[in-house]
């Protein structure tokens, strides 16, 4: 499988933003879901500037494991992401949504229209 579209997509996660391997799997609608994702990242090639250190598991939790999660925390850490026990504080807070960006305004705009009737 090309997995390209993965790294392209992760890629565009911001610094000091993280998404879960199932918000992959979603944006990308991969059959397999978070698993598949997980396996592309698994296969991530070094050298290509894609930052595989953003994508976590489910609420935040770190899923690798030693030494990659060591690097994996010091990285986010360094991009100013606080861990605690392996999961991301104020993960909500964090977290990049593809495919988000300008959506919650019209939502909103849309639901004031409605209150007003």
């Amino acid at each position: 499988m090309n997995w390209n579209p993965v790294y392209k997509l992760v890629k565009k996660i911001p610094r000091g933003r993280v998404t879960t391997y199932g918000g992959v799997a979603r944006a990308l609608k991969l059959p397999g879901g978070a698993r598949t994702a997980g396996r592309a990242m698994a296969a991530c090639p070094s050298g290509r500037g894609i930052p595989w250190h953003r994508v976590v598991g489910a609420g935040g939790r770190l899923l690798l494991r030693e030494p990659t999660v060591y690097l994996q925390r010091k990285l986010l850490e360094s991009e100013g992401l606080r861990v605690v026990e392996k999961r991301i504080e104020n993960f909500a807070a964090r977290q990049w949504q593809p495919g988000k960006k300008g959506r919650r305004g019209r939502t909103e705009k849309k639901q004031r229209t409605n209150r007003a009737w």
